[in-house]
């Protein structure tokens, strides 16, 4: 893990107050402010998009009778075993994992099921895209919601491991359970909200965001993690579920396709960062997405247990237009669960286009898709993937192609159904951002339905052509204005924007190799941004303010530090170069207690001050107001005899004037300091 990510949006530098939420709406819309992933392929959220566009299919196969790769891991004899077991979607590097960043021991990390660590992970990635420092919800009513069902690593830890001491008893009970895989994100970021691990199947992970949302509108929560988890670590459930016939033994998830014979399983961890709307708009976080209903339901007596219902998955889409006060025909793309299977596939759409299609014009069908044929059937993760890729498509106003659909599923009505299925990447149907939605459908052999609608934000980012939708998610350019004091409340007047010649980014790590990994993220983060907006260096320089400032309020900062005052481009890659080029037994800078020692008598000059009162609002209003206090009591200016006006600048030579002269620059000092975050502990 390193400190922070640089592919994130940047939060708009606000002077607006935190307002008091007690009153919450049980109705009010909750915003995605943050998104991180690890699917097959695709360390982070860029290369999913990237990926999505190029229409990757991220299924691989083993050859009958090597042992190579992870299905070699799986497998003993890969020569004997079901032919869809040969398949898979999988992730990499999965036994790494940087256990003293969340101040795990090397023993204790060892007896971790993968899936917790992951969780981990990807839960500190998706604040940092959220550009929410951890340390800042210690201690909150924080929250998290997310869905896991598989425990392969419990039963490879007790064939394998030898557990009969103390501690690896414990380690193997706390590392491979399941409640706390979800408790352990929580216990090690201090959350002190609802903590809830989720297992409904294939719709755990959207029926865990159900319940972040509901958790938000009640009041129990401000910030909620929500998502799912899963890793294959085992080969015989994935056999048990080839032998019952849920699995493609081609190794093709070809969902509405004639020729659909089941899905392929996946791995991968997908985590959204939920806030109350309001909540959102008032801290000027950049908002991916806006949840605006979910509902959950269950099929009951069905024709069996592990068949779906169609009766069923229409009323959880119709609840879920109810709650959003949606009109179908509103609701532009699907979707789909659609795990390729020849029962699965029509009853979902058809379902699906009983409430979508409702009139409905032939000439704008619901289009519909499935990531499932990209990544494969991520179980409890799979409808967390759904989200993560319907955000990102109405984002960039763009909808990615739905592979391996060639011959059209007979058993399904597609003359007389009002639904397209996208197969080529397309713009997203032209309309006003705020008017896009999307459904996100989810269901379980559990029973348990999920049904999520997500709506646009009104601020999407820009796109020129699909291949460059990407270059979106690094930054979000927007103005900034002047840091205020938040207890302040200047007026309008007071809160135009000053130009500042200089800024400071902080760089940080918890090891030197972290530090230099995190300056070289930055460096490719700048370099992607600067071909992004060639042609303007003064959008680079904007850009790169929006950076600085994002960096210094929405990440931690750890042991190992650095501060670069740059004014510009050049001199910042300079300095994060520098950074890159440090050897690991390099001394950096620590976090020491701050203690501000302001000279006394002696230390004046006529103007001084002037620059700062003229260029930042924190420092002119504590200076007016030590000049509306000298008024009162002496009845002429401070500021006169401060900056040397009207003919008072001898006056600074007398004590009777230097001494509250320099004690309102020492407090107009201080406050503007605190304004931008630096608080001392001592103040002399």
């Amino acid at each position: 893990m390193s400190e922070g990510r640089p592919n994130q949006i940047a939060k708009t530098q606000s002077a607006s107050t935190v307002e008091d939420n007690s009153q919450v709406n049980s109705h009010e819309k909750i915003a995605i402010v943050g998104i991180a992933c690890r699917f097959p392929g695709a360390p982070d959220l860029t290369t999913f998009w990237r990926q999505l566009l190029d229409g990757a299919n991220c299924a691989i196969e083993c050859p009958p009778g090597s042992n190579e790769g992870r299905v070699g891991e799986l497998y003993s004899d890969t020569s004997s075993i079901p032919s869809a077991c040969r398949h898979g979607a999988f992730l990499t590097d999965i036994d790494q994992f940087d256990a003293e960043f969340f101040r795990i021991s090397p023993s204790e990390a060892e007896f971790l099921d993968p899936q917790q660590r992951m969780m981990l992970e990807t839960s500190w990635q998706a604040l940092e895209n959220a550009n929410i420092d951890p340390e800042s919800l210690r201690g909150s009513n924080a929250s998290v919601f997310a869905g896991m069902s598989n425990n392969d690593y419990r039963y490879l830890i007790l064939n394998g491991a030898d557990t009969s001491q103390p501690a690896a008893s414990l380690y193997t009970i706390t590392g491979t359970s399941l409640n706390t895989a979800i408790g352990r994100v929580s216990y090690a970021l201090g959350f002190e909200g609802p903590a809830m691990t989720v297992d409904t199947a294939c719709s755990s992970s959207l029926v865990a965001m159900h319940q972040a949302t509901v958790a938000l509108r009640s009041g129990e929560t401000d910030v909620a993690l929500a998502g799912g988890v899963q890793l294959i670590l085992s080969g015989k459930l994935t056999e048990l579920r080839a032998n019952a016939g849920m699995l493609s033994p081609d190794g093709t998830c070809k969902t509405f396709d004639e020729n659909a014979n089941g899905y392929v399983r996946g791995e991968g961890c997908g985590i959204v960062v939920l806030k109350r709307l309001c909540d959102a708009e008032r801290d000027g976080d950049h908002i991916w997405a806006i949840v605006s209903a979910t509902a959950i339901n269950q099929d009951g007596t069905s024709d069996g247990l592990t068949v779906p219902r169609g009766t069923s998955q229409k009323a959880v889409i119709e609840a879920a237009a109810e709650q959003a006060h949606l009109a179908p025909t509103s609701v532009d793309y699907l979707e789909a669960h659609g795990t390729g299977t020849p029962v699965g596939d029509p009853i979902e759409i058809n379902a699906a286009a009983e409430v979508y299609g409702k009139d409905r014009a032939s000439n704008t069908p619901l289009l519909v898709g499935s990531v499932k044929t990209n990544i494969g059937h991520l179980e409890p993760a799979a409808g967390v993937a759904g989200v993560i890729k319907a955000a990102l498509a109405m984002k960039f106003g763009v909808i990615p192609k739905h592979l391996n659909f060639e011959t059209p599923n007979s058993a399904i009505a597609w003359d007389h159904l009002p639904v397209e299925v996208v197969t080529e990447a397309r713009p997203w149907p032209e309309k006003e951002a705020s008017d896009r939605y999307a459904g996100i459908n989810s269901f379980g052999f559990s029973g348990t339905n999920a049904h999520v609608i997500l709506g646009g934000h009104s601020d999407p980012e820009p796109i020129d052509d699909v291949a460059n939708a990407m270059t979106c998610i690094v930054g979000d350019s927007k103005q900034v204005e002047p840091c205020i004091d938040s207890c302040a409340e200047l007026s309008a007047d007071e809160t135009t924007e000053f130009p500042r010649t200089k800024r400071i980014l902080p760089v940080s790590g918890k090891s030197v190799d972290a530090l230099k990994s995190v300056a070289s993220e930055y460096l490719g983060w700048i370099a992607s941004t600067s071909d992004l907006l060639q042609t303007s260096t003064d959008a680079i320089d904007s850009k790169l303010l929006d950076f600085a400032w994002t960096t210094s309020i929405g990440r931690s900062h750890f042991n190992h530090r650095k501060a670069l005052v740059f004014n510009g481009h050049e001199s910042l890659v300079e300095q994060l170069t520098a950074i890159t080029a440090l050897d690991s037994a390099d001394s950096c800078g620590t976090p020491q207690q701050v203690a501000f020692a302001y000279t006394g008598q002696g230390s004046q000059w006529v103007g001084m001050g002037k620059t700062l009162y003229d260029t930042e609002p924190v420092f002119k209003r504590v200076i007016d107001r030590c000049e509306e206090v000298i008024q009162a009591e002496r009845n002429t200016s401070l500021k006169s005899r401060m900056f040397g006006s009207g003919g008072a600048a001898d006056d600074l030579e007398d004590p009777q004037w230097v001494q509250p002269c320099i004690y309102a620059v020492e407090c107009a000092l201080t406050d503007l300091w605190a304004s931008l975050g630096i608080e001392p502990s001592v103040v002399l």
